[in-house]
């Protein structure tokens, strides 16, 4: 299981539900690298690593997937004091009311991690009115999707594993 999405679902390393992903072996090793490419990519933007680090405890938080955020904090916490708004990890916690960039940041991480539904054109219109850059939005878009991607993989994991 060298998977941080097996790890996270405490998936057994052996038994049908192990056998069943290693047969998938492709399709985890896409997520492990989808994980990889939002996490820790090679041209971060303006989205540095340790913020992603944040938002993706924070997103794990909000879903109460305890593996995740677990491996959300570790990771967090390998950031040091360099990891800022580290804070903002937690639900309900908000950035200073002078801060409209990481503000409009976290506006939509919370709702596209809970209502994603309500997204619209005005959820990405508030990005850039708080001075986001395109190519920062879609960063910010696909960690999103990533993550709460991985929280739901997560889950049904989690509960399967446990059935066995």
């Amino acid at each position: 299981m060298s998977h941080v999405l097996e790890m996270a679902a405490g998936v057994p390393s052996s038994g049908p539900l192990a056998d069943a992903l290693q047969m998938r072996g492709k399709l985890m090793e896409l997520t492990q690298a989808s994980y990889e490419a939002a996490l820790l990519p090679e041209d971060a933007g303006k989205l540095p690593t340790h913020l992603r680090a944040v938002l993706a405890c924070r997103m794990a938080r909000i879903c109460q997937q305890e593996g995740l955020t677990q491996h959300y904090s570790t990771l967090l916490a390998g950031y040091g004091d360099e990891a800022d708004p580290h804070d903002l990890a937690v639900p309900g916690n908000t950035p200073p009311a002078d801060d409209q960039r990481l503000a409009a940041i976290v506006g939509y991480v919370d709702l596209v991690t809970q209502r994603p539904r309500d997204a619209s054109e005005e959820t990405i219109d508030a990005l850039r009115d708080a001075g986001m850059e395109e190519a920062d939005i879609v960063r910010l878009a696909g960690l999103v999707a990533f993550i709460n991607y991985q929280l739901r993989v997560a889950a049904v994991l989690s509960v399967m594993g446990e059935q066995q």
